[in-house]
């Protein structure tokens, strides 16, 4: 890394206390190795105050003045964000139906120089990434619209309980909410080979008390998270404050575009890079209903 990303990283993070320019010394090694054995563990590990404390006002000013640039949709949706009208089971939990009304500001309206760009763009910061989720690396999203997102969860809404296609994500909050919008998850309620119907009907039914984690999540907090398996969500959001929160999304490979429809659904548009890109379907290596 040149003497110059160094500094840039440096006045981003606490590279004291967390060492992305050195990920090879003593404490980089012990930092992403703590990572990881939570994420193993229990699918979810938070660095506190990531980015410089003294940066958290620019941090949420930023983001905040974004948020009038989301795109907002509401949809009904179950768990498995599969079709609501599918021949189920009578009490099966994919019957168990939400409205999710969150919303993203697309990154094509993310100021290069924002904080949050700044960071998403860093080679030490998406090898660090990497490092946690024991990736050999990762690439930043070809895809105009996606890859750098900010969240927007409006007052009176939530973000459901719900499981991730993907097997990882990475996101930092940028903005409380004045009251609620508490991230719960239940770590590893599902594998791969088996649903666990049963515990997740409790989780949606309010009797999984026993299964819920919640986090306390700051501005400048950096999350890292496996949602694939853990079923999670943002509570309804309360008060006057919308919690606002940047999704950095990478991928193990270069070159990745989302498809026409789901970048549609999130994003209310489309570009001719994703009219041009081929729509294959993801390859799975489970067997889950997702």
């Amino acid at each position: 890394m040149s003497t110059l990303e160094a500094t840039a990283l440096d006045e981003l993070v606490d590279t004291a206390r967390y060492p992305l320019a050195d990920p090879d010394g003593a404490e980089g090694r012990a930092l992403t190795a703590r990572a990881r054995h939570e994420l193993d563990t229990l699918g979810c590990t938070v660095l506190p105050d990531f980015v410089r404390p003294a940066l958290r006002d620019t941090l949420r000013e930023e983001c905040a003045d974004l948020a009038p640039r989301a795109y907002y949709d509401v949809e009904t949706v179950n768990v498995y964000n599969t079709s609501v009208d599918a021949d189920l089971p009578a009490d099966h939990p994919g019957r168990t139906t939400f409205e999710r009304g969150n919303a993203f500001v697309a990154r094509d309206h993310i100021p290069a120089e924002a904080l949050i760009s700044r960071l998403y763009r860093h080679e030490a910061f998406r090898t660090f990434v990497a490092r946690c989720f024991g990736l050999p690396g990762l690439y930043e999203l070809a895809d105009p619209l996606a890859g750098l997102v900010l969240n927007v969860v409006a007052p009176g809404r939530e973000h459901p309980w719900h499981f991730d296609t993907n097997e990882f994500t990475v996101s930092m909050l940028t903005q409380e909410a004045e009251a609620g919008g508490a991230f719960e998850y239940c770590p590893n309620i599902r594998s791969a080979k088996d649903e666990h119907f049963d515990d997740v009907r409790d989780v949606l039914a309010g009797r999984g008390e026993r299964l819920i984690r919640r986090l306390p999540l700051h501005t400048g907090d950096l999350q890292l998270f496996k949602g694939r398996y853990s079923l999670h969500r943002v509570s309804p959001v309360g008060g006057g404050t919308a919690r606002h929160s940047a999704i950095f999304a990478y991928s193990e490979r270069p070159g990745v575009i989302g498809s026409v429809a789901r970048t549609r659904q999130l994003f209310g548009r489309v570009l001719p890079e994703h009219l041009a890109a081929a729509e294959g379907r993801a390859v799975r290596g489970d067997e889950l209903l997702d």
